[in-house]
Order: structure tokens, then C-alpha cells, then sequence
């Protein structure tokens, strides 16, 4: 298969947003106006073929480019003994941190530029309802805090599910407008019915650099700035918080240092605000050895992190199996995408929603790390708090 890759504008003068190229139908991953975002499927893949995939193409265009090269975008899922899934879009379009645009297509299709149309106000109703029954939820919390005490475990996260039913199929594009006009700073993803805008960077490989941004440790946002710095003070200072916190950091730092030549981070977590929660989190920069890390290995190595899933990984794992109650299919594993040479990015797959077939069912997830401390009923709040990001986004004309 032969792919033809030009500076964008050789194509068009406007300036075309990711959101509206992807529109309702394709792929999207995006920050900050950075990112990704494809049209039509030229070839879906396993996670497992997709690097000989990107391997065979004949590609027309600049091979020395950051964002220049063709790319894979999909997800791989919370369970690791499950292949990941990716596309080739037909089209694409890449914009990168330095500024550039650049676009690929299949050579023998037709360039489309056109901004996806935006679907008039609609006057859907919803009716929320829950997955996992709350008794439930607040069970496996006691359970694993129980596991964690008696020392079986340091971390495990419990996650939880409700069900938003629409009358008419919701409006894709415009749900990512949303999300971008309230989570323009997170990592907003649009992938095969799975939407969502995670503020949690996995791993970033751009050449010999390689970035992570974990975060763990949550608290909620008012709107009201005095009593959100305040709260997020009480996270900073929170020993439940920062125990759930550095078990995280340590994982990713001990995955990744074996492939870098440095690997830094901050000395001290920091908070990260969006619009309705707050996070602990510390940024991780390194630069790679050789050879050179891929980022879809790295992704796999990774995910999911202690953020999602535990620690010990596979201890942590089997108890989340038996007492969680839910089948998290693509929510807490990663999302992203990766080019010919093995750079690209792959966010947490949170604050989502998977959408049914005929999009009038969302169904959204959200979790909590468990540990000695931890208190059912206040984490099922923090379930609570973490659900409006996608809930806001979709019910909101």
C-alpha cells in the first residue's frame, strides 16, 4: 500500500481543527491542538501486526519529519493477556509541537478537506442508570483496603460503571467539541465508539526524548478557588494520597530507566487541575538509549499502570478480578498512536465513554486507588466527582 504524505498546506489555507476532520465517524487524538486525526479505514490490525503493518508501506513524502509519517491510532484494552486493535485511516491530517501540518492519504483517494457538518441542537433526553450495583462497589473497596492491610497488596483500584441511555444517538462531534471547549489540556481521543478526554499521559517517544505524566491521588473541584486551593492542599498533604501516588511513579520509573540513558522527574508531585477533579501528579522526561525504545512497547509495558490497575501488578490484578464485578474492556488500558519509527503517544484510557452500536447507550467508568486508608463512601464521592467530565459533556446541549 502506497501512502502520499504533503505539508497541509499544499492542500488547503484554512485552518481545519482535528475535531472538525474527524467529525463524527473518525479517529482523534489530540492536546492543546496537537495530535492526530484520521478519516475512513484504509486497514485495521492486532496489536501484534500492526508494527509490520507500518512496516510495509511505500511512503511518498519526507522520511526525516516529525509528523510526517504514517500512523496507527487505537487502544489497547485493561486486560494485557488481550490483543490491542489499531486502523490505518485513509486520510489524515498531523499537526506537531513545532507548528507543522501535515497531511497522508491511500495514494488513489481523493483528498477531502471539508470540515465535518455540525449536527443542529438536539433535543435528546437521557436516563442514567448504573452498571455495577453501588452495594457492590463499596464491598470490593472494604475488600481490597482488607487486602491491603493484611499486607497482600500495597494498591489496587476499584472501578465502577453507569449506563447514560439516550433517545436519539448521540452527537459525536459534538460531544468532542464539548469536551475540548472544558478538557482542551487533557488528551481528548475519539476511537471506534470510544470517546473521551484523559488527562493522564501514559508514555510520549519523539525521537531519542520519552515523556510520562502519571497521575494518582484525586480530589474534587468546587469552582469556588478559595476552597479548591484549599482542597488541593489537603491533597498535597494527604499521606493516603501520596502513598497512592508514589506507587505509581516508582513503577513507571523502574519500567522505563532500563531504556534511557537519563530519566528525570520532579522531586516533589505537583497538582493538576481540570475542570472538575484534581490530581497528584509528577512528570517524568528522559532520553533513550539504544536502541531505541518503541512507544508501543512501551505502552505495553506500562499499562496497565498501579494508576489503573495495582501493585504488585499481578496480585493486584487477580483480586480487581474477583471481587470488582466489571468488565472494563478498553477503560484503564491506553490510547494513542505511533508512526513508522516508533514515536507517538498514548494517554490512560479514562474519563471515557464506550458508545453502543446505534449511540444511544454510553456507558462511563470511573475508579479509585484502594489502599490501608481508604473509605468506601469516600470513594465512591470520588467516583462521583470523576463521572461528570464525560456526564456534563454528553447531556449538556
Amino acid at each position: 500500500m502506497k501512502i502520499v504524505v504533503r505539508p497541509l498546506k499544499d492542500f488547503t489555507d484554512a485552518t481545519l481543527d482535528l475535531n472538525d476532520f474527524c467529525g463524527s465517524n473518525g479517529q482523534l487524538f489530540v492536546r492543546d491542538g496537537v495530535g492526530v486525526a484520521g478519516r475512513g479505514i484504509a486497514a485495521r490490525v492486532s496489536s501484534s501486526d500492526a508494527r509490520t503493518l507500518l512496516e510495509s508501506l511505500d511512503i511518498d513524502g519526507p522520511r526525516d519529519e516529525h509528523g510526517a509519517l504514517p500512523f496507527l491510532i487505537g487502544a489497547l484494552p485493561f486486560d494485557r493477556s488481550l490483543t490491542g486493535d489499531f486502523v490505518l485511516p485513509q486520510q489524515w491530517i498531523s499537526k506537531t509541537h513545532d507548528g507543522h501540518a501535515w497531511f497522508g492519504m491511500v495514494e488513489g483517494t481523493t483528498p477531502d478537506l471539508a470540515p465535518a457538518e455540525r449536527a443542529p441542537t438536539s433535543s435528546n433526553s437521557y436516563r442514567i442508570k448504573p452498571g455495577v450495583a453501588v452495594d457492590q462497589y463499596l464491598s470490593a473497596v472494604a475488600e481490597i483496603r482488607d487486602a491491603v492491610r493484611r499486607g497482600e497488596i500495597t494498591k489496587a483500584v476499584i472501578a465502577r460503571d453507569v449506563l447514560v441511555e439516550a433517545t436519539d444517538p448521540i452527537d459525536v462531534h459534538g460531544l468532542l467539541l464539548r469536551l475540548k471547549a472544558s478538557f482542551g489540556s487533557s488528551y481528548r481521543y475519539s476511537y471506534d465508539g470510544l470517546i473521551g478526554a484523559s488527562p493522564e499521559l501514559l508514555v510520549e517517544i519523539r525521537g531519542a526524548e520519552i515523556f510520562s505524566h502519571p497521575l494518582a491521588g484525586t480530589t474534587p473541584r468546587t469552582g469556588d478557588p478559595a476552597t479548591d486551593e484549599a482542597l488541593a492542599a489537603d491533597l498535597l498533604a494527604s499521606a493516603k494520597n501520596q502513598i497512592e501516588h508514589r506507587v505509581v511513579i516508582d513503577m513507571v520509573h523502574d519500567t522505563l530507566l532500563p531504556h534511557c540513558s537519563y530519566l528525570d522527574w520532579e522531586p516533589e508531585p505537583t497538582v493538576v487541575k481540570v475542570a472538575n477533579v484534581q490530581h497528584l501528579g509528577t512528570r517524568l522526561q528522559g532520553a533513550l538509549s539504544s536502541p531505541r525504545l518503541h512507544v508501543l512497547e512501551a505502552a505495553y509495558m506500562l499499562s496497565p499502570t498501579p494508576a489503573l490497575g495495582g501493585f504488585p501488578r499481578d496480585e493486584a490484578l487477580a483480586l480487581i478480578a474477583r471481587h470488582e464485578g466489571l468488565d472494563r474492556g478498553r477503560y484503564g488500558g491506553a490510547i494513542g498512536w505511533f508512526d513508522t519509527q516508533g514515536d507517538g503517544a498514548f494517554a490512560v484510557t479514562i474519563r471515557c465513554a464506550e458508545l453502543s452500536a446505534d449511540r444511544r447507550t454510553a456507558r462511563l467508568f470511573a475508579g479509585g486507588g484502594i489502599v490501608a486508608d481508604s473509605e468506601p463512601n469516600a470513594e465512591l464521592a470520588e467516583t462521583q466527582a470523576k463521572f461528570q467530565a464525560m456526564l456534563a459533556a454528553i447531556i449538556r446541549p
